[in-house]
């Protein structure tokens, strides 16, 4: 599942319902067979997209087993390396290392400017943020900014917590095999996965490449999909608007979309509403690193709603695959 939290007319209350909501959605999940819970980072949208996902991945692992939670992305050079290094290995260690974080440099200089960073420097400012988040994890002491510090209690996960370098650009996966880190790429990019192992050899560094699947779709499942697109249809267009218009042309990403209208955005294949055995037999033809993600409230969609596709996969898909 996935969870942004968007809201286009935000309301506190109604916000805190939701908030509140997810948490009932994930005990739910979890306890009837869902994989895990991907979350994401932005910051100062006027719908509330997603601005804390480590407090909300903390929060979902108190309310979950099973759950893995994967960061995608987490925008690291927004934050103090040293804080965030104490804040993950806290959830590694509290989850039992089910904690997933893609470190990436984000898209948007008004991010950067919000929290007093040089969009100029962010490329030295992930360098920074990875060489001592890893440093930190290893428990012992080190230089950082002229002081001695260190992370304790350090992760469990040895030999840290994991993590990906995410992004879609040959620098970022020159960055990747430079740290030996595997790298997620957000979208398929043609040369991409062989330009990275080609900087991976030459540098003597191992890791893997990552990327979506070419059929990636945010799902929602309904038994009559022609209504649900038109009662609901709105929630994922708002959703998908506000997206694109972040991303200028050189930003790839594998749910990006350029529709205008509804019938447009339904004819894409970006957002997906399927019936149950549409979502039985989309599974059965999926590779082995693909997934079914659905996206229960997706563009500020019902609470109610969210729970009906979530109930209807775990009632009518998941015991096909059992």
């Amino acid at each position: 599942m996935r969870f942004n939290m968007v809201m286009p007319e935000p309301d506190r209350a109604e916000n805190g319902r939701r908030h509140r909501a997810m948490l009932d959605m994930v005990r739910y999940a979890d306890a009837n067979g869902f994989s895990g819970v991907t979350l994401e980072e932005h910051h100062g949208a006027f719908n509330g997209w997603s601005s804390s996902p480590l407090i909300l991945a903390g929060l979902i692992f108190g309310a979950s087993t099973n759950l893995q939670v994967t960061l995608s992305a987490l925008l690291v050079p927004l934050h103090d390396p040293f804080r965030i290094a104490e804040d993950i290995a806290a959830l590694d260690l509290a989850s039992g290392g089910r904690l997933v974080v893609i470190a990436g440099i984000g898209y948007r200089p008004e991010e950067y400017a919000a929290h007093g960073k040089d969009w100029a420097a962010r490329g030295a400012l992930m360098d920074e943020a990875i060489a001592v988040m890893r440093q930190a994890w290893t428990g012992e002491p080190f230089e950082y900014r002229g002081a001695t510090v260190q992370v304790t209690p350090a992760p469990q996960s040895a030999p840290h917590p994991i993590l990906m370098l995410g992004g879609t650009s040959k620098i970022a996966a020159r960055r990747a095999a430079r740290f030996g880190l595997p790298f997620f790429a957000a979208a398929q990019v043609p040369g991409l996965a062989e330009y990275y192992n080609e900087q991976c050899t030459a540098l003597g560094t191992g890791g893997f490449f990552m990327a979506p699947s070419a059929s990636t779709a945010m799902v929602h499942v309904a038994e009559d999909p022609d209504k649900a697109w038109a009662e609901l249809g709105h929630h994922f267009l708002h959703e998908a608007q506000v997206y694109a218009g972040w991303q200028t042309p050189d930003i790839h990403s594998a749910v990006h979309s350029n529709a205008t209208t509804v019938a447009e955005l339904r004819a894409e294949g970006t957002y997906q509403i399927l019936t149950p055995d549409q979502c039985v037999q989309r599974c059965k033809t999926m590779g082995p690193f693909d997934a079914l993600t659905l996206h229960p409230m997706c563009g500020g969609m019902p609470i109610d709603e969210a729970w009906s596709s979530i109930r209807l996969v775990a009632e009518a898909v998941l015991p096909e695959f059992a």
